[in-house]
C-alpha cells in the first residue's frame, strides 16, 4: 500500500510538472499548401487562442519567433484575449503593437464576440479594442474580406452566431448560412477562410473556401497517444477536429492547437502552437 501511494504521488507530480512546462512553452509547426491559384510562394503565420498569455516578459519569446519566421502576412483567428467584464485588453494590444509592421488579418473568436454582443457587461471594450487594432494598421474582418496586395488571394473573416458556440449541443450549420454572411466566392480566387470554430469545416468547405484556418479547441486541452485531444470547449470528449490538417474534397483546414488557455491553466502533452503555412504554386509540387 505504501509503495502504491508513493507511485500515485510520483505520477501526479510528474503530470503537474509536465503541465507547468506545457502551459509555458510553444512549438512552431509548419504546413505546405499547394494551389494552382497563385504563381509565387507566400509564407503566412496562423495565430489562435492566445488568451492574453505571455511567453516571457511582454511576450518577447513569441514576438521573436514571429520575426524570425518573417511572414508575408499573418492571420489571427480569434480569442487573442480572454473576455471578462472589467478585464483590460492591454496585453493583446501590446503584443500586436510589436508585430504590427506585418500585414495582419484578424477575425474574431467567441471571446471577442462575447464582448461585442454584451455591451451591458463589457461597455465599449470591444469597440475600443477593434479601434486600437485598426489604428495599428491591422485589418479586422467581421464577415468581411480583404485581398492580399497584388494577388487573387482573398482573406475572408467569418463571425458566426453564439448558437454555434453552445456547450453540449451542436447547432447545425449549412453552406447557405455561410454564404449569407460572406457572399459568394470567385472560383478563380484562392479563398482563405478565418473561421474560429473548426466543428463546421464541412459547411466552410461546401461554401467554396479553399483553405480554412481555425482554432478554438485548444488541442483538446489534454492529449493522449492514439486518442488525441480529450475534450473540446463544447465539452465533447475526443472531438473529431483537435489539431492538424484536414481535407474535404479539394478544400483543406489547418487547425491550430492554440497558444494559451482560459479559466483553468491546463495544457498537458499539448504545448502551444505557432503555425507557419507555406502557400506554394502547384507546379512546384
Amino acid at each position: 500500500m505504501k509503495y502504491l501511494l508513493i507511485a500515485i504521488i510520483f505520477i501526479i507530480s510528474a503530470f503537474v510538472v509536465m503541465m507547468c512546462i506545457d502551459i509555458n512553452r510553444f512549438i512552431v509547426r509548419e504546413y505546405t499548401i499547394y494551389t494552382d491559384k497563385t504563381d509565387r510562394e507566400y509564407r503566412m503565420l496562423l495565430l489562435a487562442d492566445l488568451h492574453d498569455k505571455e511567453f516571457g516578459k511582454e511576450n518577447y519569446k513569441l514576438i521573436d519567433a514571429v520575426k524570425s519566421l518573417d511572414p508575408d502576412f499573418i492571420c489571427a483567428v480569434g480569442d487573442m484575449l480572454t473576455a471578462r467584464p472589467g478585464r483590460s485588453t492591454d496585453r493583446a494590444l501590446k503584443f500586436f503593437s510589436y508585430i504590427s509592421n506585418y500585414k495582419i488579418f484578424y477575425s474574431i473568436g467567441n471571446h471577442e464576440y462575447r464582448m461585442k454582443i454584451y455591451p451591458e457587461h463589457y461597455g465599449l471594450a470591444y469597440a475600443d479594442y477593434v479601434l486600437a487594432l485598426k489604428e495599428m494598421g491591422i485589418t479586422v474582418l467581421e464577415n468581411d474580406h480583404a485581398y492580399l496586395d497584388d494577388t487573387n488571394i482573398r482573406i475572408q473573416g467569418l463571425m458566426i452566431d453564439r448558437l454555434y458556440y453552445k456547450r453540449f449541443e451542436k447547432h447545425p450549420m449549412t453552406a447557405e448560412y455561410v454564404h449569407s454572411l460572406t457572399g459568394d466566392f470567385d472560383k478563380d480566387e484562392f479563398c482563405i477562410m478565418l473561421a474560429h470554430n473548426p466543428e463546421y469545416f464541412d459547411a466552410y468547405a461546401d461554401s467554396g473556401a479553399d483553405l480554412t484556418l481555425s482554432g478554438h479547441v485548444h488541442g483538446g486541452i489534454v492529449r493522449l497517444p492514439i486518442f488525441g485531444g480529450v475534450i473540446s470547449p463544447r465539452l465533447k470528449f475526443f472531438p473529431k477536429y483537435d489539431g492538424g490538417i484536414y481535407e474535404k474534397g479539394r478544400a483543406q483546414m489547418i487547425l491550430s492547437r492554440g497558444l494559451g488557455y482560459h479559466t483553468l491553466p491546463i495544457r498537458l502533452f499539448n504545448p502551444g502552437e505557432l503555425i507557419c503555412v507555406k502557400l506554394s504554386p502547384l507546379k512546384d509540387k
